[in-house]
């Protein structure tokens, strides 16, 4: 586990003597390495004094490895128009470094320490390679909220550490501890701002829209990611807290995620659309986890993983079209199957994912999270059927927007899709179908 931590910072010095293409490639190999040499993490494995590994983060780790190799393959304009190309290759790797810190840390406050350090690359990368000038307010709404809400995650740790407790996330099942609803808030506001949750959700289509694609991927793939993973470790600490005061999050989550849904269907800009639905996902997930049930947990780590690949998908396919048109509006971009029959493929493909078609493993982590969430409440029974069928309706929006309709008068000139393209898109496509052939994996870590 050391060992790939020390990898990430042999390739620092790469980002400036070798060949952006040949970079791409070695992470695409360590990849392929994690794996098939992690993979029999079924317990906690490699312990360190802060540092080690289960299911849990070995599916998190390989999911950032993945999207971090993709990010600098969907890149390619930073390369061709040489904008700070070294500069971005070191961002990708801080980040990815401080990503997989993040999954690794056993201890409540270096987890804390590597959290917030992996929004400092992220930040680079929105404003340093965003694409309209707003990215500059876009950025500040990212840093500012997820610092005032991690403020009292980090007093929270101070007081446990104060009451004598340890700090080891396996060791907060064997904690007998009596603390109140202050605690509980403070714990948990950061991942649900990081997550986010409806109400936090703000700063997320403003960062997306005006981060470029690497920023888009990197902030739907993983980051939002941190949020779940964050809130499945510390309720092994709060667990009867949650049981007492998750019902109030878990009616503001479906809820909220029904509202998204009906905003989705009123956006213009492709990414901004593609953005409200993460929202929409994410709502439902956290009301899956909040639930503390087998199913719930499982499914929500499911969906994490399975969310990462398919969002991302979405963001390049977005970014594909933005390339040859300059704009993001579905006003422009209509009718492209007409100009791009094989890239209308791919948007159906990724469209039907996203509104958890099989046989995508969107549909496993959907089905366990309605049943745990079912299970829960039967008077949710009608907010997920709104939910789930706003959730089919945006996504066939967007297809049948941007692929029917008569094309904009004042295309001139077109493209088909490259073979980096397709490749790009087919790696995000095929581990989100494929997985679902092993689903003990996702099952296994409980």
């Amino acid at each position: 586990m050391l060992s790939f931590i020390l990898l990430i910072f042999f390739l620092i010095p790469l980002c400036f003597l070798v060949d952006y293409w040949v970079f791409s490639s070695f992470l695409f190999i360590c990849s392929f390495i994690y794996l098939f040499f992690g993979y029999s993490f079924f317990f906690v494995s490699n312990l360190h004094h802060y540092f080690g590994t289960d299911i849990l983060s070995y599916g998190l780790v390989l999911l950032s490895f993945w999207i971090c190799s993709l990010m600098i393959l969907a890149s390619s304009s930073i390369y061709f128009s040489r904008n700070y190309t070294s500069q971005f290759l070191l961002m990708v790797l801080f980040l990815l470094g401080f990503l997989i810190l993040t999954f690794f840390s056993l201890n409540f406050l270096m987890f804390y320490v590597f959290f917030e350090s992996s929004l400092i690359p992220t930040f680079f990368l929105v404003l340093g390679w965003g694409y309209q000038p707003e990215r500059i307010q876009a950025g500040l709404y990212l840093f500012f909220y997820t610092l005032f809400a991690s403020l009292p995650l980090l007093l929270s740790i101070f007081y446990l550490y104060f009451l004598g407790f340890t700090l080891n996330f396996h060791l907060f099942f064997s904690l007998d501890i009596f603390v109140g609803f202050y605690f509980y808030i403070c714990v948990i506001l950061a991942f649900l701002v990081k997550l986010p949750m409806f109400i936090f959700h703000l700063w997320l289509p403003k960062a997306h829209v005006e981060a470029s694609v690497s920023g888009s991927m990197i902030l739907a793939g993983v980051l939002l990611k941190l949020g779940g993973y964050g809130l499945l470790r510390v309720f092994s600490l709060i667990y009867f807290l949650g049981m007492s005061f998750n019902y109030f999050m878990i009616s503001i989550s479906l809820f909220g995620g029904f509202l998204v849904s009906l905003i989705c269907l009123r956006q213009t800009d492709l990414k901004s659309l593609i953005a409200y639905s993460s929202v929409a996902h994410m709502g439902i997930m956290l009301s899956g986890l909040m639930t503390l049930t087998s199913w719930g947990v499982s499914g929500s780590y499911i969906i994490m993983i399975s969310h990462g690949l398919c969002s991302s998908g979405m963001f390049c396919l977005a970014n594909i079209s933005y390339e040859r048109l300059s704009s993001r509006s579905l006003f422009i971009n209509k009718g492209l199957i007409n100009l791009m029959p094989s890239m209308g493929l791919w948007w159906f493909l990724l469209c039907s994912s996203n509104m958890s078609a099989p046989p995508s493993l969107n549909l496993l982590g959907e089905i366990s999270l309605i049943n745990s969430i079912v299970s829960w409440s039967w008077f949710s029974i009608l907010i997920i059927s709104l939910l789930s069928f706003f959730s089919a309706a945006y996504s066939l929006y967007l297809y049948s927007y941007s692929q029917h309709g008569k094309i904009f008068s004042c295309l001139y000139s077109f493209m088909s899709g490259t073979f980096r393209e397709y490749l790009l898109l087919t790696l995000h496509w095929l581990p989100l179908n494929i997985f679902i052939l092993n689903v003990g994996l996702f099952y296994n870590w409980l």
